[in-house]
């Protein structure tokens, strides 16, 4: 979705603020959200961007007749300064750890008896008691029956109308009546007899379906509500085809309308009991449930299971990683020969190049995030996207960074590269190298099964803290197959909290990438997906380690190796010359030569 101009920007403010007063609100609350918690957003719901212009995947606008704030996370200070400058809206630092620092300067600024007006459907219940804990201690009362965008917002896009598909047979170990049976089993346990579902990612796992309604996840828009015998999936009509809606009958699935779960939802027996998550379920739908109805609130059980991956999809995975690495290999042969020939090379080049490398394999869908193609200063900058309006040309020196990732029926991958161009400094071989033992130390270790995995995050970052270096966003997030880029319960990251249901259990696939980050200059980053997997037995108890599943060569060209000691070249040596098994069978000619060079054993 395009930003708006400053002027534009500006203009649905003021329209923002004219229909506060007419409705009697005083601040407004609109966070990057949809009824579904996703990360990426549906058009219709993506408002924060229309009416603010910055298009990063995350902040939260808050808006009070004399003033408005915009807060972000360090992946987005230098882009959302950038394009909110004139607009009217302040850019606020979000510091880790700090998610409630919105609400606080709103219990600051508002006096007693003002009203915060917000959507109840794109608000957690788990947000929306935070609020209530923080301003209904300043007095500060909340409306969260209106949706100012609708009000605002000429041609607000359309909900999305995609047909749904059944993940084929092929890729699956598990019946969609075995999923729904591990569900029904954390219901009993909680003594629930209902269980509603929101998010997509769980729902598409739960049913073994996929979808095209949201940007580069193979997902659809629907609601699930699962009971002890049946289930229900609400979604729009024209959905689901005729043999589907039949294969979903047979395993106990009814259809009803997407508009219909609210209603459904207030027509349960209130003598009964529901099983939620409050960080997974919005306002609006536990406002939905019967006020007198018994609540029982526990982790999403759909959440931990689809993030354990069976033998079978990681299997899967594995020889997705070799098309993947293929592509990545024919797009990086072509790369380094246009440089050196003095080929026009842009940012916007390189999208189209990996996308045309990608495409090459049958079991490819999309790519499972926007491209980041990003030179010198750019790289600066963890979210970069390049656009027709601004981006760079690959030419002169410095240090390319590529965050690349694609759908694939059979995983989903995510990695990054470092390219070097023309000559690297040696502060930018420095960074590089650091960055490589952060993460090459967490490929390495070993840890006891069930540990948090926030704990998990000092392990990369201690090589770069030991030079007083550090990076702003987390090491790693969980991978779905063939779902969602970005998945819980596992965050290894220093700020997200060490809770139970982020335990780190074998199958379960997390990104590592470490980087660093210099403003105006360059950035740097390194990533390869590892899957936990069981470590060699301990007398001290059960340990995992982490098997590397990214197969392709990380340049040596951009690094000092000898800053690298003998295990880690140890490790760098050997992670290449399985890269060069696993992916020659799979190239010829130029692609061939140039995985032979950059494998080569270095010392």
């Amino acid at each position: 979705m395009p930003s708006a101009t400053t002027p534009v920007a500006a203009s649905r403010l003021a329209a923002l603020r004219e229909a506060m007063q007419r409705h009697g609100i005083d601040a407004w609350w609109l966070p990057s959200s949809d009824p579904h918690h996703s990360e990426y957003l549906p058009e219709h719901w993506a408002g924060r961007a229309w009416l603010t212009g910055f298009d990063g995947s995350v902040g939260t606008l808050v808006v009070t007749q004399d003033d408005a704030g915009l807060w972000v996370d360090s992946r987005y200070f230098v882009q959302a300064e950038a394009q909110l400058a004139g607009s009217g809206i302040r850019m606020m630092k979000l510091a880790q750890g700090q998610a409630s620092a919105p609400i606080e300067w709103l219990a600051e600024k508002l006096p007693q008896g003002a009203i915060l007006g917000y959507d109840a459907q794109v608000v957690s219940l788990a947000h929306a008691r935070q609020m209530e804990e923080i301003l209904g201690d300043a007095g500060i009362l909340q409306r969260g029956n209106l949706d100012l965008l609708d009000d605002i917002w000429s041609g607000r896009p359309e909900l999305p109308s995609a047909p749904i598909r059944a993940h084929a047979a092929q890729y699956l170990d598990e019946s969609r009546a075995q999923r729904l049976a591990g569900v029904r089993e954390a219901m009993i346990e909680h003594g629930a007899d209902w269980h509603p579902v929101s998010t997509l990612d769980d729902i598409a796992w739960l049913l073994q379906l996929r979808g095209a309604d949201v940007g580069f996840n193979p997902v659809f828009l629907a609601h699930l509500l699962v009971s002890r015998d049946s289930a229900t999936l609400f979604v729009a009509p024209g959905k689901l085809d005729s043999e589907l809606s039949a294969s979903l009958a047979n395993d106990g699935i009814q259809i009803s309308g997407y508009s219909d779960w609210s209603s459904a939802l207030a027509a349960l027996p209130p003598s009964q009991t529901t099983l939620i998550d409050p960080a997974r379920l919005s306002l609006g739908t536990r406002q939905a449930l019967p006020r007198d109805m018994k609540v029982v609130e526990a982790f999403q059980p759909s959440t931990l299971a689809k993030g354990v991956k069976t033998d079978l999809e990681l299997g899967w995975v594995r020889k997705t990683m070799e098309l993947d690495g293929a592509a990545l290999c024919r797009f990086f042969a072509w790369l380094d020969k246009a440089l050196a020939t003095g080929e026009r090379v842009t940012e916007l080049t390189i999208d189209e190049r990996l996308r045309e490398q990608r495409q090459r394999a049958e079991t490819f869908v999309c790519e499972s995030f926007s491209t980041i193609a990003a030179f010198n200063a750019n790289g600066a900058l963890p979210h970069y996207h390049a656009t027709e309006e601004a981006h760079s040309v690959i030419e002169g020196d410095g240090l390319l960074l590529i965050d690349s990732g694609g759908q694939y029926h059979g995983g989903t991958t995510d990695i990054t590269r470092m390219v070097p161009v023309g000559q690297v400094s040696a502060a930018q071989r420095e960074d590089c190298s650091l960055v490589l033992k952060g993460m090459i130390a967490l490929s390495r270790a070993r840890f006891p099964l069930g540990i948090a995995a926030p704990r998990l995050d000092a392990i990369a970052r201690a090589p770069l803290w030991a030079t007083g270096r550090d990076y702003g966003h987390g090491t790693g997030h969980g991978v779905g197959y063939f779902l969602n880029v970005h998945e819980g319960p596992q965050v290894i990251s220093s700020g997200a909290p060490a809770a139970e249901h982020t335990a780190m259990q074998p199958g379960m696939i997390t990104s590592n990438e470490p980087g660093v980050y210099r403003p105006g200059q360059w950035g740097v980053r390194i990533e390869n997906l590892v899957a936990n997997r069981p470590a060699p037995d301990s007398e001290f108890g059960d340990f995992l380690e982490f098997e590397t599943l990214t197969l392709c060569p990380i340049d040596t060209r951009c690094l000092n190796l000898e800053l690298l000691d003998s295990d880690e070249i140890q490790w760098l040596n050997a992670y290449h010359a399985e890269v060069r098994e696993r992916l020659a069978p799979h190239l010829e000619g130029e692609a061939l030569a140039w995985l032979n060079e950059r494998t080569k054993a270095v010392s």
